[in-house]
């Protein structure tokens, strides 16, 4: 088995063994979707969030439409990752940082990294430009916002769980206002000394044929393990009825992540199922969070479905890199 480096002993994520029959590296909860926009008061959509380990619980950062469809970011608590209480007021700062508003925010990734808990999500102002903004908690309760991490316009801001040669380390999708051309939305890398400063962009996966070729973006933060960065990410095909999301998966060099040492040629999760295929934005499977125990190898990840509900879906650490080096490009 492949080793999970730096991971958590996860006894009670939620799993569901592979179906009989299936022959596909991840497999859909029977019971999906598991959240949606019963589950917050006064909302339009649930969708695109994400989950952490918090003792021996769950936290989570969700992004909420309202019926106006200004989105927001909520927090929500659960003890099996399954079943969600969500607080239907959104996140309040306990700091303002002149010349950085937050107006609103979606997409929303969370990462742990030495103890404290950093948000990254879509951010900007009035205008609709948008960047990468971030905060931090240590509680879930207070939240404190940081500096925007680039300049307009960026979306899918990842970070790694841990320094990287003595840098903070972030993927991101530089993109126009709106959603881009074929063949010209790429994954960067860029690093910090403090998470205020980022620099020393590069490059790191550009469009690939089929359900990649429009686009490309990141997903859940990185899984390391003995064999690189496991990471699952999100490719846009364009069709002549409008843009289909899937995932995939690639493997990344532990020491330098710009390396791209696997990659899959095939999806690993497209939309198909009804709540996948209608919603506010039809055909759509968008990962965000994973959940990984370190000792089994378990992978449990939260996506969005057609942006209207959160489904989820199951795999190992073996399969996933098995079947990308297996399928790779």
């Amino acid at each position: 088995m492949a080793k999970v480096i730096n991971g958590k002993s996860l006894p009670n994520m939620p799993w569901q063994d592979r179906p009989e029959g299936c022959d596909e590296p991840v497999w859909r909860y029977s019971e999906n979707p598991i959240l949606s926009y019963k589950d917050i008061k006064g909302a339009n959509s649930l969708f695109n969030s994400s989950v952490v380990p918090y003792g021996d619980e769950y936290r989570g950062v969700f992004r909420c439409d309202r019926r106006d469809f200004l989105p927001l970011l909520h927090t929500g608590k659960s003890k099996d990752g399954l079943h969600w209480e969500i607080n239907d007021e959104p996140i309040k700062f306990e700091n303002t940082i002149e010349g950085v508003p937050y107006e609103y925010g979606y997409d929303p990734r969370v990462c742990e990294i030495d103890g404290r808990y950093y948000i990254i999500w879509c951010t900007g102002t009035k205008n609709w430009d948008p960047t990468i903004g971030m905060a931090y908690t240590d509680d879930f309760e207070k939240f404190y916002h940081m500096e925007n991490a680039f300049l307009p316009y960026n979306r899918n801001g990842v970070l790694f769980p841990r320094k990287i040669n003595d840098k903070y380390v972030m993927f991101s999708r530089p993109s126009d206002p709106g959603h881009g051309t074929p063949g010209n939305g790429s994954i960067y890398y860029s690093e910090s000394p403090d998470m205020t400063y980022w620099g020393k962009h590069r490059l790191v996966m550009e469009p690939a044929g089929g359900w990649q070729r429009y686009k490309v973006g990141g997903g859940p933060t990185p899984i390391e393990t003995d064999e690189g960065w496991l990471m699952i990410y999100h490719g846009v095909r364009g069709t002549c009825n409008g843009l289909c999301y899937y995932a995939g998966a690639a493997i990344l060099d532990r020491d330098d992540p710009t390396k791209v040492l696997y990659r899959t040629k095939y999806y690993i999760l497209n939309p198909r199922e009804i709540y996948e295929t209608a919603g506010d934005v039809p055909n759509v499977v968008f990962p965000v969070s994973a959940l990984c125990d370190a000792d089994t190898g378990r992978i449990a990840i939260y996506y969005g479905a057609a942006d209207t509900v959160v489904g989820l879906a199951f795999t190992t650490v073996d399969e996933l890199i098995k079947y990308t080096k297996e399928n790779s490009l």
